[in-house]
This record gives C-alpha cells, sequence and structure tokens, in this order.
C-alpha cells in the first residue's frame, strides 16, 4: 500500500523548521532541538501461522499467550538542516546534507527585516551532494533599520533532478531466488498507489519474515527499523513503515517498504550488491496484511515520480510484474 515516511514525496513535503533568526545564541537551541525523542511503548512478539514471528502492537487476535515487551519507539529528526549566522555585515545561509545521497533544498523566506532582500519572488532551490556542507546565500544586513530578523522553513526530497535514469533495466525480484509471491496492487490496477510517487509501485503479499534482498546495486541512505505498528488507518499508519532507501549509480533510487521490526541488516553508507540480503519482510504502517512495497523512484525537481519496473525473468528475458499473477525470482 501508498505509505509517507521521513520525506515526503510529491505535494507532502517535509517541513523541518520554521525558524526566526535574533541572534547567535538562538543556534544552540536549535541544535538541542535536532536530537531524537524516544517514547516507550507496548509491543507483543508472538508466532504467527507458519511459525514466523510477529511483533505488534496488539495482541494475537486468537487469544493465543503472548511476551509482551516495552520498547522504546525513537523519532528521528532531519539529516539536512538549514543553519544561520550573522557574519558582521550578512546573515548567512548554509546547508549540511548527513544522507548518502544528493538532497534537493528549496528555503522558503515568510518574513523579512533589516536585510537588503533583492529578488524575493526567485526560487530558492539547490541541490547538495551527499555528505557535504553548501553555502546557499548571503543577504546583506541594512544598519540603519535594527536587529536583521528572517523566518524562513526548508523542505527536502532525495535526488538530484539532472540525474538521467539508464532504459531497459532489469530488476531482481527483491526475495530468493526460486522462490514466489503474488503481486497484490501495480499499475494500472491499482487502489492506493493514486499518485505520482507511487503509481509505478508493486505490492507483493508474502509472509512476515520472508528474506529482502536488494533489487539492484547502490548505495544505503535511508533506513528506519524501529517500528511495530500497523493497520488499515492511513491517518494513523502512514508514517510508521520500515523502510531502506537504496540510491542507484544513475540517481534513481529504490523503497523497500513495511519491513519487519529490528531486522534491517544495513546501514546509511553501505554499498549493496543485487541479491544481497537486507532485511525480512513484515506488516509496518499502513497496510491490510504482510506485504513488500517496492517502488523505484527519481526526483524531477522537488517532485517525486515513481517510474515502471521490469524483473528479470528466465533466460534473461524481461517480466512486466501484474496483479494477481505470481513474480518469480531469477537470478
Amino acid at each position: 500500500m501508498k505509505f509517507t515516511a521521513l520525506m515526503k514525496a510529491g505535494d507532502e513535503r517535509t517541513l523541518v523548521r520554521n525558524r526566526d533568526w535574533r541572534f547567535p545564541i538562538l543556534l544552540l537551541l536549535a541544535a538541542l532541538l535536532t536530537c531524537g525523542l524516544a517514547s516507550a511503548q507496548t509491543m507483543y512478539k508472538y508466532r504467527g501461522d507458519d511459525g514466523e514471528w510477529i511483533f505488534s502492537d496488539r495482541p494475537p487476535a486468537d487469544g493465543e499467550s503472548a511476551e509482551v515487551r516495552s520498547v522504546s519507539s525513537r523519532i528521528r529528526k532531519g539529516e539536512l538542516i538549514v543553519t544561520d549566522s550573522f557574519t558582521g555585515g550578512a546573515v548567512r545561509f548554509m546547508a549540511r546534507n548527513r544522507f548518502y545521497a544528493p538532497m534537493e533544498v528549496e528555503l522558503v523566506i515568510d518574513g523579512i527585516e533589516g536585510v537588503d532582500y533583492p529578488h524575493p519572488d526567485e526560487d530558492r532551490v539547490w541541490v547538495v551532494p551527499p555528505r557535504s556542507e553548501l553555502l546557499l546565500f548571503d543577504l546583506s544586513a541594512i544598519g540603519a533599520a535594527g536587529p536583521p530578523s528572517v523566518q524562513y522553513r526548508h523542505v527536502y526530497l532525495p535526488g538530484d533532478p539532472d540525474a538521467v535514469p539508464d532504459t531497459g533495466v532489469s530488476y531482481r525480484a527483491p526475495f530468493s531466488v526460486g522462490t514466489s509471491f503474488p503481486v497484490t496492487q501495480t499499475y494500472p490496477d491499482s487502489a492506493t498507489h493514486l499518485t505520482r510517487d507511487s503509481m509505478y509501485a508493486v505490492d507483493i503479499a508474502m509472509p512476515v519474515g520472508t528474506d529482502i534482498v536488494a533489487a539492484r546495486d547502490g548505495i544505503v541512505f535511508d533506513v528506519s527499523s524501529t517500528n511495530f505498528k500497523g493497520g488499515p488507518d492511513a491517518e494513523q499508519y502512514a508514517d510508521l513503515a520500515n523502510l531502506i532507501r537504496i540510491l542507484h549509480d544513475d540517481g534513481t533510487f529504490a523503497v523497500y517498504a513495511h519491513l519487519n521490526w529490528n531486522s534491517i541488516r544495513v546501514n546509511p553508507g553501505d554499498r549493496v550488491q543485487a541479491g544481497q540480503y537486507i532485511a525480512d519482510s513484515g506488516n509496518t504502517g499502513f497496510t491490510t496484511g504482510p506485504h513488500l512495497h517496492f517502488a523505484v523512484q527519481r526526483n524531477l525537481g522537488m517532485r517525486i515520480e515513481s517510474l515502471p519496473v521490469t524483473f528479470r525473468g528466465p533466460s534473461g528475458n524481461s517480466v512486466d510484474p501484474r496483479r494477481g499473477a505470481p513474480l518469480v525470482a531469477y537470478q
């Protein structure tokens, strides 16, 4: 099913911060607010019908016994930050990208006093390379106008819009060779993949705990692994899917979502190969049943779109996923 996560796709952009710059001491306060928050929640651990371990926020429906744990669920803060500083004659804006992928960032000025802002209608959008800092711009202070004040927000999305996707790429089915699972949703027969960022996503039904492998070589740049809640209410569960995002060499990136609690075995910065085990499938986030949500996406310029995906078939042929048809994994 469709899901949202740390960075919202399409028009659902992440609001990172709304800041009023007045004195440098505020920088310390902002830094303190970037720390993650944690809260204890109840998790139930029990065996499923096929002997697989289930981790859920709800006890077994059949009344069977379950191990009850108190789990700290950490709320992650954004890993692309924009900071400001007073250089003596100007307010300077810097972006720091901690992801192992390029990020496109847009700065939105909501209010401004005491600085020269010569082009207020100009789009302020930049691509920040992986693991780097970038000077965005300086705004010169107007001394006679009093202390400078700037209220601003920034939004960001993964990917470089100038990257050109390779054509004719066939992906490995993202599970063990020789196994097959039914496709429950994909283009054009979709119930919840109705936006540009999810239109060509593929939902594959499989038991919780199924080995998930990388469908293509790439670099892991985003991981969420501590969620254990899931259900059919989009408003309640949409942001709770465990996931992995992997950047490919052509600038596209794959999303593997609804993964099982605490099962992810890769970290941001890891280089993975197609067929490498990365996590277990699960049932976290906005979902009506255990499955893997797989999508390949690109950045179109502060907009994310999903791309059609074909999988490797027998004898090197390509296979288009079809709703209701089994998808078989080939080497």
